[in-house]
């Protein structure tokens, strides 16, 4: 597999060196993206890095995933208005380590293949450097002139809303110059990738590689991901979208990418999955054959979900999903966990009522038509349920006078009703 031509059909090429394509087909090459550590999880923003690695492992390359332990310590200034805030070691560890058991989930980090993966941390090399040390034998190698002509510092400069740039940001691109100068050295890295906006920093590393050693390097960046409307991908109501179902549950992760654009579900399917050119091609004729049916996001959510957290996530994202759109039955909707039901329900009227009312059981008439506002009035909820419009968990009253007891309760606490197609109600005893 030609990794450049891949990532060209993809759409995941903004910027590329010189020499880079040459180089990959003359000989099994290391490349790095650079991660930030500033949480125990990587988001959705951090997936287009990790599928440059894994179509670079892929292609027969090493990809090498340096998270940054000491540039986080810092903070970058490319695209940030302001700084940011600096972490213990302490903390920069234990990311590190949620990090990687992440990343395992797309790269080959423990065979014994010769382009297994590697995890490094920049701090492990750059706490022993004194800061004397540092601007003696890399500082000098880099101009001042050179550096502010970076977009990024130049950016900061002249932004009137920023707050300025200060040394230890200024240094920034020399530090991440000199990690991509100590994997050429440890690891005979030779390729650095990320997103545009780190081209300036990464063309320092090549230019540090060259001064100092007189070695040859490259660079090769990818778009910054953004929706068709023009909005911030990854971002929803409620932040971003995290790879830890801590954070975002696999219903919510497998949400997001189901309810993405046409537009957008035609590009992100290239970028976010390993699907052929000619599969991805295939969905996308189904797709303007058939729009209705969003054959483009149902396999891109699908792909994703698989690969970030498992099939048996995917089937029971899947499964709740329909339980609110779908005609699923009582045992779907008892097999959601708490979380999931809540989430699926979002939104949905509420009413609580005293549990102690269920002990005995009580009429389905008087719950919803009396104990719970779900109806006006006894007699319109005798009307619809009459008609086979009222449903309890999922399953049509037999009677407007059946009885409802503990039984019915979900998650030993709620009760779901229908009245008609698409008006939910949730019932909270308490």
């Amino acid at each position: 597999m030609n990794f450049v031509e891949e990532l060209k059909w993809r759409g995941m090429i903004h910027d590329m060196m010189p020499g880079t394509e040459e180089q990959l087909q003359k000989e099994m090459t290391s490349a790095y993206v650079g991660i930030d550590p500033t949480a125990d999880s990587l988001h959705i923003g951090h997936l287009v890095g990790v599928m440059m690695l894994k179509h670079f492992q892929r292609a027969g390359h090493r990809p090498i995933a340096l998270v940054g332990g000491a540039t986080g310590m810092i903070g970058d200034p490319s695209g940030k208005s302001q700084e940011r805030n600096l972490l213990t070691e302490d903390i920069l560890r234990h990311n590190q380590n949620s990090i990687k058991n992440q990343l395992a989930k797309f790269l080959d980090f423990t065979s014994d293949a010769p382009n297994a993966a590697i995890l490094v941390n920049n701090y492990d090399w750059m706490k022993e450097f004194s800061f004397l040390a540092f601007i003696r034998d890399i500082g000098k190698h880099i101009t001042v002139n050179y550096m502010m002509a970076k977009d990024s510092v130049k950016k900061r400069l002249g932004s009137e809303s920023s707050t300025g740039l200060s040394f230890t940001e200024f240094t920034y691109q020399l530090v991440q110059g000199y990690d991509f100068l100590h994997l050429y050295n440890e690891y005979g890295c030779k390729l650095q990738m990320g997103g545009s906006d780190q081209w300036g920093n990464i063309t320092t590393g090549t230019e540090l590689i060259r001064r100092k050693s007189g070695g040859e390097a490259f660079a090769l960046t990818c778009p910054l991901i953004t929706k068709a409307d023009g909005g911030k991908f990854g971002k929803t109501e409620s932040g971003n979208v995290w790879l830890d179902r801590r954070y975002t549950s696999p219903y919510k992760f497998y949400q997001f990418w189901l309810n993405v654009s046409d537009a957008d579900a035609e590009k992100y399917i290239k970028i976010f999955t390993a699907i052929s050119k000619e599969e991805i091609e295939v969905l996308v004729a189904e797709q303007t054959e058939a729009p209705h049916l969003r054959p483009l996001q149902k396999r891109l959510a699908k792909e994703v979900t698989i690969m970030v957290h498992s099939e048996e996530d995917y089937n029971a994202a899947v499964e709740a999903s329909g339980i609110l759109f779908g005609n699923s039955t009582s045992e779907a909707l008892k097999r959601l966990d708490e979380e999931t039901f809540l989430q699926v329900f979002d939104g949905v009227p509420q009413f609580e009522f005293d549990r102690a009312e269920l002990a005995a059981g009580i009429k389905a008439v008087d719950l919803l038509g009396e104990k719970c506002a779900v109806f006006p009035s006894k007699g319109e909820m005798r009307k619809t349920a009459q008609g086979g419009g009222v449903s309890v968990n999922k399953e049509k009253l037999a009677a407007f006078d059946q009885v409802i007891d503990e039984s019915a309760l979900l998650n030993d606490k709620y009760i779901l009703v229908q009245k008609g197609k698409k008006n939910y109600f949730l019932l909270l005893a308490k």
